[in-house]
């Protein structure tokens, strides 16, 4: 079955900004999930490709990759920013990255590390400035700070469904 693209997912970030507390959780929760899922698996099967897209390693190091960005958009919209920063589209980073040579003890250990430095930063925002916003550069619409965790773990989940695929080819 094809999978739902990202960029074609819409979006519509209509709950209250008190779900800030079970999405920082899901959002923090993200690399336990890839310590699991990934548990046993060696770093020869992590780097191979499908064809299809990315490995495991480099779905990975994609994460890490972007995970400046939620905390970036966070301080944007502290700011008072009215359009936060928009992602590189091309995923250039990723792209030109040696994921693949790295192992994948240390890419999940990076992930985790930054990971958890970001939900501080979330942790310490007072709860009258969950629902402050910012526009969506790509999405069009305004992203509240509430909503930044929401599609942050989206797009953690979307790379999670990925790599199970892959593991399925293993």
């Amino acid at each position: 079955m094809a999978r739902w693209p990202w960029f074609e997912r819409p979006f519509r970030f209509d709950y209250p900004a008190s779900k800030f507390p079970e999405l920082l959780e899901r959002w923090r929760g993200t690399p336990a999930r890839l310590e699991e899922r990934l548990a046993g698996v060696g770093d020869e099967a992590a780097a191979r490709s499908d064809g299809r897209g990315w490995s495991i390693k480099q779905n990975v190091g994609h994460l890490i990759d972007l995970d400046y960005l939620p905390v970036r958009r966070l301080g944007e919209i502290l700011a008072g920013e009215a359009t936060l920063v928009a992602a590189d589209l091309t995923n250039r980073r990723t792209n030109e990255g040696d994921h693949n040579a790295r192992p994948l003890a240390d890419l999940l250990a990076d992930f985790r590390r930054g990971r958890m430095a970001g939900a501080a930063k979330f942790e310490a925002v007072p709860e009258s400035d969950w629902g402050r916003a910012a526009l969506h550069p790509r999405l069009k619409q305004p992203m509240r700070i509430v909503d930044i965790l929401h599609f942050d773990s989206e797009h953690d989940d979307y790379h999670l469904g990925r790599i199970a695929e892959l593991l399925r080819t293993l």
